[in-house]
């Protein structure tokens, strides 16, 4: 796979680079970031990639997140990659929303036209990112882990739980937890997958939770929620999920923070929670 460098720079002994690929899965080129931390020049070092939320890109999580700080002092590498495939052939939302299409592709697999044609982010996180990071930067993929922010904390639960294999470690920011009950993924798997729902299940947090294999012998799952987050009542429901976990046996660390909203001041003041979270479960 070719690599294109966007762009990059040092940053806190380490360096963070922007990069472009040819996507076979999106039928497009896609972007992601990288933070290699300075351990990395004695050898390969932990990963942990985030998938970012409704109306972000590949920069959100870097730019914003305050992460890079924690993730040297921890020696573990971080990637971001963008949250759905973009250029001129791709369809948008039709309404031109934000809450579907481009900056929202919800990291499932599309069936239905035209979205199919182009929104295959599922594969291309399991499929195509994988190789792009671990063949040209210097992350060991035995010690991989998964996060990510609403959208992308759906994202994240959905493709960690179903591959405990691929991460070992995974945590959540304000994840849309259900998307069977929250009208942002009603909308989205209306569009993507058709009027059918029983093939929503594959793509809903809660139902996969509900269904893992070996739940109660899983790593814990840590979730950070705000309590004054706007959302949460009628998009996120974390409650169902820790329903959801009770009934597997899956351990879930499920945190409320009063005052905190949905934003990233919030994801900046408990990453480093998240990144220690990571590199306890990560370690060789």
């Amino acid at each position: 796979m070719t690599l294109e460098t966007i762009s990059e720079t040092n940053c806190f002994g380490g360096r963070i680079g922007f990069y472009r690929h040819r996507s076979d899965a999106n039928n497009c080129d896609m972007r992601f970031s990288v933070f290699v931390p300075p351990q990395a020049a004695d050898g390969k070092v932990p990963v942990v990639t985030f998938l970012s939320g409704l109306t972000c890109t590949e920069e959100n999580f870097m730019v914003k997140s305050g992460a890079q700080r924690y993730a040297a002092e921890l020696g573990i590498m971080l990637v971001s990659p963008d949250t759905s495939p973009r250029g001129e052939d791709v369809p948008d939302d039709p309404d031109e929303d934000y809450d579907f299409g481009l900056a929202a592709g919800f990291y499932l697999n599309a069936t239905e036209e035209p979205w199919s044609r182009h929104y295959q982010m599922y594969d291309y996180v399991m499929q195509e990112l994988q190789p792009a990071v671990f063949d040209n930067f210097p992350g060991d993929a035995d010690r991989h882990g998964l996060t990510g922010h609403s959208m992308g904390g759906h994202g994240a639960l959905t493709i960690g739980l179903k591959h405990p294999d691929v991460f070992r470690s995974l945590s959540a920011f304000s994840p849309i937890c259900t998307t069977l009950h929250s009208p942002w993924g009603q909308k989205a798997l209306a569009y993507y997958l058709g009027s059918d729902t029983s093939t929503w299940y594959v793509y809903d947090a809660c139902e996969v939770a509900r269904n893992a294999a070996d739940a109660s012998s899983r790593s814990t799952i840590l979730i950070d929620q705000g309590a004054a987050d706007p959302y949460l009542e009628e998009q996120l429901k974390p409650e169902l999920l820790e329903q959801a976990c009770a009934e597997s046996g899956l351990p879930l660390k499920l945190r409320m923070h009063d005052g905190y909203d949905h934003g990233y001041y919030f994801i900046s003041t408990f990453i480093e929670d998240h990144l220690k979270h990571h590199a306890e479960l990560l370690r060789a």
